[in-house]
């Protein structure tokens, strides 16, 4: 099983985890032409400032027992027990909200355009190493292979 490790000490909220992020998951495939204006262009990952301005990364944790599939109505959330991936199916999904209110980390939230589609986190699992975690310059991001215990 996977998990996404935060360091935030180590943020320097250079955004190198979003623009990942959102090459990965849009049309554009050179982060040249990627237009940072379009609201179709969106990214799973972003970065907030806590109480002390500090920059924190704000990513899908793929919990253990996540809200956002305990709170699905509609079975758009799933978790993976064996690869421990949390997934959304859109074609599922009633629009709701009820993941996006549930989530203790505040990483879930509507698509820009149509607001009816919920931007998650897919760990991008095509890949070996999620794009956050292989463009982050500081290894502030990370993911550990988690053994399941008996």
């Amino acid at each position: 099983m996977h998990r996404i490790l935060i360091n935030k000490e180590l943020c320097s909220g250079c955004k190198n985890c979003v623009l990942a992020c959102m090459l990965k998951h849009n049309k554009d495939s050179d982060i040249y032409t990627l237009d940072l204006e379009n609201i179709d262009n969106d990214s799973m990952v972003h970065i907030e400032l806590d109480k002390e301005n500090r920059p924190v990364p704000i990513i899908c944790r793929h919990c253990d027992e996540p809200e956002c599939v305990l709170t699905c109505m509609s079975g758009a959330m799933v978790k993976d027990k064996e690869s421990g991936i949390v997934s959304y199916d859109e074609k599922k999904c009633g629009s709701c909200y009820m993941c996006v209110m549930a989530c203790p980390y505040g990483v879930l939230k509507p698509d820009d355009r149509t607001k009816q589609i919920i931007l998650k986190c897919d760990l991008c699992k095509d890949e070996e190493t999620p794009r956050c975690v292989a463009n982050c310059p500081t290894g502030a991001i990370e993911i550990q292979e988690e053994v399941p215990s008996c």
